[in-house]
């Protein structure tokens, strides 16, 4: 694997001009490759710069895209335009496009439609099951200030609009006064973003005990013994392509409550291996629930349904280890990819 630093002169510049920078050592460096494959904006132009120097294919996945993100320019500023720009350049011009849901290709096709939805494909992303298992560690988790003798919702994530963590606070006021609310919730996008989600934990920790919010990230072994020890995990995302979280929390084998939304319904089977939340959304790319009041109720009901089964949580969370251990493996999606690139290189 390659190591790049950020070309000289340039450690001052706006993060997307330092990415454009890194990229383009990365298309001098990539000569001879029979294909490449870049994951996302900031390596998308390091794939079509090579493209365009060396001739090779290049195949781009999708993990999000910068059209239906709008909140990104309150981070990187004018850079948004420079992602936006480097993003729509790859895509369409790219050789194959990977989709890492069925909602996430709809995105592309809606976002990019010049591109010839023939050359999409849908291949989910995958974990290791070998890493993320069940593995309960009662010590563990008290010194991290958790109980793991009362149930427990469980947060991980950034602390960006697309998560959707206010509305999460929100909901949880309403949950019964024995539920911890464990909040693994750091790297915030804007210094705004962290005062709201900051003065909303504040707020809620006056009114209830047993709010637990990790602002550190975690070591792999904590929050596998995090999650392992949780009653149910809850991705209240308005924006999410597919949410490995989700297929993380569910390999630990608790229930997933997740929003309708994006690829999350593809990866949490409704009342199988955990609950969806249905949301209305605004249409200008935010995500923005349209009624967030009764977003918020919506998510509020939901988890207090699972609550209020412990047994049928188990067997949830039984049923998502399952689905996990059966299709979304790194073994069957390497296959997928495989059969990506064939079919790219065969086309040339």
């Amino acid at each position: 694997m390659w190591a790049y630093r950020t070309p000289a002169g340039l450690e001052q510049a706006n993060g997307a001009l330092q990415a454009l920078g890194t990229d383009v050592q990365i298309a001098a460096d990539v000569e001879g490759a029979d294909l490449v494959h870049s994951h996302t904006w900031y390596a998308n132009s390091a794939g079509r710069l090579a493209q365009l120097t060396h001739g090779i294919p290049h195949v781009v996945t999708a993990h999000s895209l910068e059209p239906l993100r709008p909140w990104k320019a309150e981070q990187l500023g004018g850079g948004y335009r420079l992602s936006s720009w480097m993003e729509r350049e790859a895509f369409t011009n790219a050789d194959g496009v990977v989709a890492v849901s069925k909602a996430m290709r709809a995105d592309i096709l809606r976002s990019y439609p010049s591109i010839d939805p023939s050359r999409v494909k849908v291949v989910y992303n995958g974990i290791d099951i070998d890493d993320w298992k069940p593995q309960r560690d009662d010590d563990a988790v008290r010194a991290l200030g958790i109980d793991p003798d009362r149930p427990s919702v469980v947060f991980v994530g950034r602390i960006t609009r697309q998560k959707g963590l206010p509305y999460l606070l929100r909901a949880v006021a309403s949950l019964p006064e024995d539920v911890q609310v464990v909040l693994c919730a750091g790297a915030p996008d804007t210094p705004e973003i962290l005062a709201e989600v900051t003065g909303l934990v504040e707020d809620l920790r006056t009114r209830r005990n047993g709010v637990v919010w990790i602002d550190r990230m975690l070591e792999h072994r904590e929050i596998v013994n995090v999650l392992s020890s949780a009653t149910v995990f809850v991705c209240p995302s308005i924006y999410e392509p597919l949410g490995i979280v989700n297929l993380e929390a569910m390999a630990c084998g608790i229930p997933v409550v997740g929003t309708k939304t994006g690829g999350i319904p593809e990866v949490v089977a409704d009342g199988l291996t955990g609950r969806i939340v249905p949301i209305d959304q605004a249409t200008d790319g935010t995500g923005t629930p349209t009624d967030p009041d009764r977003y918020v109720a919506d998510l509020a009901a939901t988890l207090n349904e699972v609550l209020a089964d412990l047994g049928l949580a188990k067997l949830m969370g039984r049923a998502g280890r399952l689905r996990v251990e059966s299709e979304f493996t790194w073994g069957a999606i390497a296959t997928k990819t495989r059969a990506v690139y064939d079919e790219v290189l065969a086309g040339r």
